[in-house]
């Protein structure tokens, strides 16, 4: 398994990244969706994000079991591209009826499932811990807890890029196949 995190704020080019990543892979692509559309707004941003992707692709929308998803279509010459772990980490933590038990188990599960999955992941994300401190409750919790996951994603993928106005900056390079990624 090949696995990349990329990291960027709102309308930095990290999704336009991931998709030219995973279709300079050569291997077949399945898009892992974790938004779902709440209003007409979001419904927009999922129909804009699905017009730029390739129509062979294989969509997979999952808002919560991300580590069952990624099990169930990781494969030794597919690419999963999920977009995006904030949505994902926003779908567990701002329901109405939040569970704090539910959240921890998937989070585990995604940590725990990355190192055993065959073929390709790439991993999109929204850097959200480089403003001001939020200042209600569910703000700052969400801000902790994504900082948490991409220290953690960090340290088992192999490698890690920053996007800022359009740029990549490598912040942790992919290591040669069989060799310690860090």
């Amino acid at each position: 398994m090949s696995t990349e995190l990329i990291l960027g704020g709102a309308r930095s080019g990290k999704s336009t990244l991931a998709l030219q990543r995973a279709q300079a892979s050569g291997k077949a692509v399945t898009f892992i969706a974790t938004a779902h559309a709440g209003d007409a707004e979001m419904a927009a941003r999922i129909e804009q994000h699905r017009a730029e992707r390739p129509t062979h692709w294989a969509l997979v929308e999952e808002p919560v079991a991300l580590a069952e998803a990624l099990l169930q279509h990781a494969a030794p010459q597919r690419c999963l591209l999920v977009d995006c772990l904030t949505l994902w980490l926003s779908n567990l933590l701002s329901d109405e009826h939040f569970d704090n038990q539910r959240f921890v188990s998937q989070r585990d599960a995604l940590l725990q499932t990355l190192p055993q999955l065959p073929g390709q992941l790439i991993m999109v994300s929204n850097e959200v811990g480089l403003g001001i401190t939020p200042l209600g409750e569910v703000s700052r919790r969400f801000v902790d807890e994504a900082g948490r996951l991409h220290q953690q994603l960090a340290t088992l993928c192999h490698r890690v890029t920053f996007i800022a106005a359009g740029l990549p900056l490598t912040l942790k390079p992919q290591c040669p196949e069989g060799t310690d990624s860090g």
